[in-house]
Order: structure tokens, then C-alpha cells, then sequence
């Protein structure tokens, strides 16, 4: 058994689940999400909320195994709390794109001395609700 993943910079954490993500390893995924995480895709949706939420959101993508290539152009950090934007891409193993956006993430300091996500918007933040 291998150690476990862990982000030690907020940007690391793409890089992580996408490791997890191409070993088919939800759970691992999972383990980079905050227990209050919500993951806002589609971002006209409600939300996913917590680990629960986060396991929903990968269950059906983890099997493509797909790697994540992140390109950062923010990341802010306060204290255990960090505001993250990203482009990035989701390759399948056989090179196409199955997906790609420009993300708007919150991560805070996990349990375990890493980061984890608490706010995921893969495709931007959600509209306002009037």
C-alpha cells in the first residue's frame, strides 16, 4: 500500500486528484475534499455537499481514468483558507479532451496537515439566485 496523497500547497491538490483519478482510486479523490465541501457542477445546480457529495461527483468520472492538467493564474492564501482559479483540462488515456473549463476553488487546511477543497466550481462560480 502506497501513502497517501497529500497537497501540501492549495494548487497541489488538482494534481493529487488527478493521480488518484487515473489509479481509478475514489476514494483517494474524495480524501482531497473538506467533510463541508460544496462542489458546484453543473454550476446551475445545487450544490454537492460534503463527502458524500464529493463520492457523487466522481463516481461516474473515475472510470475513464482521466488526467487533470491544471494551469493556475491565482492562488491566495489567508491563513488555512486559500482562493484558487484554474484552466484546466480532463484527457482521457487514449489523449482526447473529455472535458476542460476555467475553475474558481476554496481550499482550507485538512485534518492531516494538507489542503482539501471546500468550495469546487469546475466550470465557475454559480449564477446568483434571485
Amino acid at each position: 500500500m502506497t501513502a497517501p496523497l497529500i497537497a501540501k500547497r492549495p494548487r497541489d491538490i488538482a494534481d493529487c486528484v488527478s493521480a488518484y483519478l487515473q489509479q481509478g482510486d475514489l476514494e483517494g479523490v474524495v480524501s482531497l475534499f473538506h467533510p463541508d465541501c460544496h462542489i458546484f457542477f453543473p454550476p446551475d445546480q445545487p450544490p454537492l455537499v460534503g463527502i458524500e457529495g464529493a463520492r457523487a461527483a466522481f463516481k461516474d468520472f473515475i472510470g475513464a481514468k482521466p488526467e487533470i492538467k491544471s494551469d493556475f493564474v491565482t492562488e491566495v492564501i489567508v491563513g488555512d483558507t486559500a482562493l484558487m482559479s484554474a484552466k484546466w483540462t480532463a484527457i482521457a488515456p487514449d489523449g482526447s479532451v473529455i472535458g476542460e473549463g476555467v475553475s474558481t476553488e476554496v481550499a482550507k487546511k485538512l485534518d492531516n496537515g494538507g489542503w482539501g477543497y471546500l468550495i469546487d466550481c469546475p466550470l465557475g462560480p454559480p449564477p446568483i439566485q434571485t
